[in-house]
């Protein structure tokens, strides 16, 4: 039977490859982990989900490629539509010295047994940094019908420093993304919560819905749509970042949309709690 689980603790024993209910897949996915082992990430956010965890688990490609075929097999038997293969995991997927094999190998999975489902990959955009990731990652939007779902939570330097907590210099890496959705389609998805008790105050907001306005006249198009979303999983700081009403939410999207509405064609909001 396919367990599909409400949260991604299951990653944290190690596990390559886990069925997970997805609030904006809608459905099924499934998870591919590249860093089994030990969470690797640039971003150190405080409502990141992976708990603190140790195995001597180590990715490969062969043990991918037997995890995943029980698990599509399964759910054709239970007639359960698979809504994407997912790279997420234990940390940023894109800088991972696997994810160019593993996307091969998911594309050829994908196009063989599951054509109707999507590939998605789940990415702070730190991997931008590198040309490499970059050129590799514009050209697997077309190859592979790679979905990027592109992580944008702030508009200032100072929420960035609470709700991302990375080294990595904020306009350093909001310059990259302008250079990649100019050329390249993505999602923005932005975690909307509570930081140490303080929702977003008005000057980040104001910010991040300029910076959004400006990504999607820069992109030309690019920028297919917009997950606002909410926490709604258990992570190891809890209580430091704490989920925000629905209303809240709801107010952010409608701020957005009508800010996005100067733009012939506005990539539509959607928000999930």
């Amino acid at each position: 039977m396919v367990d599909s689980i409400n949260n991604h603790r299951k990653r944290e024993k190690g596990v390559l490859v886990y069925p997970v209910y997805s609030r904006r897949s809608g459905g099924l996915s499934v998870g591919i982990n590249l860093f089994p082992g030990k969470k690797q990430c640039p971003f150190d956010c405080p409502y990141c989900e992976v708990f603190p965890f140790t195995t001597n688990a180590v990715f490969s490609i062969e043990q991918l490629e037997c995890d995943l075929y029980p698990l599509i097999d399964n759910a054709f038997r239970q007639r359960i539509e698979i809504k994407d293969f997912c790279f997420s995991g234990n940390g940023e997927p894109s800088l991972s010295a696997d994810f160019p094999k593993a996307l091969e190998l998911v594309s050829r999975i994908r196009r063989d047994l599951a054509p109707s489902s999507k590939i998605v990959l789940i990415t702070n955009g730190t991997g931008l940094l590198q040309m490499e990731t970059f050129t590799f990652l514009h050209k697997s939007a077309e190859l592979h019908d790679l979905d990027i779902w592109l992580k944008l939570d702030a508009g200032t330097s100072l929420w960035y420093e609470k709700i991302n907590r990375s080294n990595i210099p904020f306009e350093k890496l909001i310059s990259k993304i302008k250079e990649f959705t100019a050329c390249t389609p993505v999602t923005v998805q932005t975690m909307l919560c509570s930081v140490d008790g303080t929702s977003p105050p008005e000057e980040e907001i104001q910010a991040w819905e300029n910076l959004l306005l400006e990504l999607a006249v820069n992109a030309s198009g690019n920028i297919k749509r917009i997950h606002l979303y909410g926490k709604a999983r258990q992570a190891p700081e809890d209580p430091k970042a704490e989920a925000l009403p629905k209303e809240y939410l709801e107010q952010r999207a409608a701020s957005l949309k009508k800010i996005l509405s100067v733009l012939s064609s506005a990539p539509p909001v959607e928000i999930f709690q």
